[in-house]
């Protein structure tokens, strides 16, 4: 997004080469944040800063935004923001100059030479994320987003500096129309809030949220921070009396702890109330506690006092400290029966611990002496960044790019298990599939089976918290498509697509080259005897990448193969001298394991001994109907849609066929009809009967698995012999 204060250009702008001398006079908001700067930077340091200030300055002026002020105090507040964090200097040189690349005829070149390269390399990836503002297309968003990653994965300082923007323009977006504020505020719940809450920034992200709370239901949130102030007045006693309890047993126990009472952010108790259907009435923990204590083993001496003082609500604690979060959050988190039977939520933590709950990866800059504990979230972050450019380089596009991370982003987790008792961190709702790719996707790709707590399970099964995860794999195993059905994890969704798309390409390419080669004997010429010369020839007239895109593209329907043969033979010599007779293109042989390439029709589920014929579905490839099916009637006069087909006498696979039989509704009668089904060596994939209405006979629909007509014949005829059934048939269309 674009620094969402539209400027009003009220004079002309500085040359970008221009390189501004000292102004005599700073806004006031500046010469706060040397003060500022002052605390944790060199005197040298603050000059660079102060000179970015200078030319940006220069390079703003007559620039206002929408709320009439300065166009510089916009880059000022996000370098105080960045203050807050201690960024070093090249990240506040890139917050004062991040808008000069896209509002100013400065160049890249122009920051390199005066800041140097770092400073500009900032500048220009939190431009580039500027340069497709987010509209309602999915794929304007979607391509934003993508560069977004890029720069993130680059320098994480971009993000920080592209967050100390948004939320700059968050506090100040009461200047926009009501439209623009809700466009901008949905945006940026839907996006830069949960990056903020994944790379740890708590309070910038708490803050993102209720602001985005404000502008999207402004009357909700008047209402809901009304009533959280009457209740801090009619709680006031009870918090008092927990916070004197706690500090009071802890002295006792001889702990030493710095006490606090909480509120929840007004989002995180309106999202509690939708989630839950609660009235605010009914929304007891508005007011959690919170403990920090000296190191590690003194938080877990810490929580048995605290049990010892109020009875835990059984299924409420959660232990951070040994499986922390994704973003390195650590604390033992346990809801405690309070006085009066309130319950009342605690977290207890070490202080090294709070530093990185509230500032996360930025941690890194502010604070220098817990280098261990910020390396690992350093190394953290390090592998989401990674992962999401994994998800990037398999998406087809920027939509389904953003489709696969968005569900990365949310906070929900699961902590599961390898057999090894390594932890891995899923989303809630993550299935077996999902954990099999968080493994490494030649997992995923192979996986066959899993085991659940050592007891063999469906790989759609949901895994829960603290489940022992065991996959099973085998060299000839491959994604399923209905795996998309289930799968939650953008890593997994994307891996499989990619795997699908991936064989449906190979696969229609082995299908196009028989395609081909069928009409090159019928214009009497052997596929052997096509050149290299040729086909170059014809790749070049033709716009075609490679002889590969080209076969998969017979394959999928794009291209007729009977044309890709004429121009073939125009490219030769032996073509252009007219001595080849067309003859007429043969049908083209189906055995049912083509893959993904063929596709058998679900509205007449053709088999071996029915008469067929090909209809080419550009993108899909060749979808095989039977003859008479009447789904296919209005393409039967366009010749340029079917294909002569004929099935493969040597066919070795088992396809689906449905049938359909009236019976007499007698106790038994499902159990002696699938009894006749597999004596005569056929399996039964699924089956509907008709609900219970209290009539003699009933509608009983089977899909059955069988080789050929034959096969279905000795099927049908053996239940021909059940007593109970009446009638049968098979169902087409």
């Amino acid at each position: 997004m674009k620094d969402e204060v539209t400027t009003e250009v009220n004079g002309s702008l500085q040359p970008s080469s221009f390189l501004p001398h000292p102004s005599e006079d700073s806004l006031p908001e500046f010469e706060q944040l040397k003060a500022l700067l002052a605390a944790y930077l060199k005197p040298e340091d603050i000059a660079q800063v102060e000179a970015a200030y200078r030319f940006s300055d220069a390079a703003h002026k007559g620039q206002l935004r929408v709320s009439g002020d300065p166009y510089i105090s916009h880059p000022v507040a996000v370098a105080t923001i960045l203050s807050d964090w201690h960024l070093d200097t090249p990240a506040l040189c890139a917050a004062m100059l991040h808008d000069v690349m896209e509002d100013t005829p400065t160049t890249m070149q122009d920051i390199a030479e005066r800041f140097g390269k770092t400073v500009a390399v900032l500048v220009d990836g939190v431009s580039k994320l500027d340069k497709i503002e987010f509209q309602t297309e999915a794929q304007a968003q979607g391509e934003n987003f993508r560069k977004m990653l890029l720069a993130m994965a680059r320098d994480v300082r971009v993000i920080l500096i592209k967050l100390a923007d948004r939320l700059h323009n968050m506090r100040t977006l009461g200047a926009m129309s009501p439209e623009k504020r809700r466009r901008i505020a949905a945006e940026t719940l839907e996006i830069y809030a949960p990056i903020a809450n994944r790379l740890g920034l708590n309070n910038l992200y708490r803050e993102l949220e209720d602001l985005c709370f404000f502008h999207l239901y402004p009357n909700r949130y008047t209402v809901l921070e009304k009533a959280v102030k009457a209740a801090r007045g009619n709680r006031r006693e009870l918090v008092g009396k927990v916070l004197d309890a706690i500090k009071q047993r802890l002295g006792e126990a001889g702990i030493e702890a710095m006490v606090t009472g909480r509120e929840k952010h007004l989002y995180s108790i309106y999202r509690k109330m939708q989630g839950k259907n609660l009235a605010f009435s009914e929304v007891y923990d508005i007011y959690g506690f919170r403990v920090i204590v000296k190191d590690v083993p003194t938080c877990y001496v810490t929580l048995g006092v605290l049990h010892g003082l109020y009875k835990p609500i059984p299924g409420k604690f959660k232990d951070y400290i040994a499986i922390p979060k994704a973003n390195g959050y650590q604390s033992l988190h346990t809801t405690l029966f309070g006085p009066f039977g309130t319950p009342i939520e605690v977290q207890v933590r070490a202080s090294d611990m709070h530093k990185i709950a509230e500032a996360g990866v930025a941690s890194h800059w502010l604070y220098k002496s817990s280098e261990s504990t910020v390396n690992e979230v350093q190394q953290k972050t390090h592998q989401w960044l990674q992962s999401l450019l994994e998800i990037q380089s398999e998406s087809g596009d920027a939509v389904e790019f953003l489709e696969h991370i968005k569900v990365d982003l949310f906070p929900d987790e699961v902590y599961v298990f390898t057999p090894k008792g390594k932890i891995f961190s899923l989303p809630k709702g993550a299935t077996a599939v999902d954990f099999a790719y968080a493994v490494h996707t030649d997992v995923g790709n192979r996986c066959v089976a899993v085991k659940i707590n050592h007891e063999l399970a469906p790989l759609r099964t949901e895994l829960r918290n603290g489940d022992q995860v065991e996959i099973i794999t085998t060299a000839h195993g491959r994604p399923n498509p209905a795996w998309l059905n289930y799968v939650v994890t953008g890593k997994a969704r994307s891996h499989i697509r990619h795997y699908l798309k991936t064989m449906q390409y190979e696969e229609s390419a082995v299908l196009g080259e028989r395609m081909l080669n069928q009409a090159l004997r019928a214009l009497q010429m052997e596929p052997a005897q096509v050149a290299t010369a040729q086909w170059d020839r014809f790749l070049r007239e033709n716009s075609g990448k490679s002889r590969m895109e080209v076969l998969a593209d017979i394959g999928l329907g794009k291209r007729l193969n009977v044309v890709v043969a004429t121009q073939l033979l125009a490219a030769g010599s032996e073509a252009a001298s007219g001595e080849r007779k067309p003859g007429k293109v043969g049908a083209v042989t189906i055995r049912g394991t083509e893959g993904m390439a063929v596709q058998l029709a679900k509205c007449c589920r053709p088999i071996p001994g029915d008469p067929i014929i090909g209809f080419i579905n550009k993108g899909k490839g060749l979808v095989i109907h039977t003859h008479d099916c009447p789904a296919i009637a209005e393409y039967r006069a366009d010749p340029d849609k079917w294909l002569d087909v004929e099935w493969d006498p040597e066919t070795r696979k088992l396809f689906d066929v449905t049938i359909r039989l009236v019976v007499a509704n007698q106790r038994g009668v499902l159990a002696k009809v699938a009894a006749s089904i597999a004596e005569a060596g056929s399996n039964i994939d699924n089956v509907a009967m008709e609900g219970e209405d209290g009539s003699a006979y009933t509608n009983m629909t089977f899909t059955l698995q069988v080789e050929n007509r034959v096969h279905l014949a000795r099927v049908m005829k053996n239940l021909r012999r059940t007593q109970e059934v009446v009638r049968i048939a098979r169902v087409k269309g």
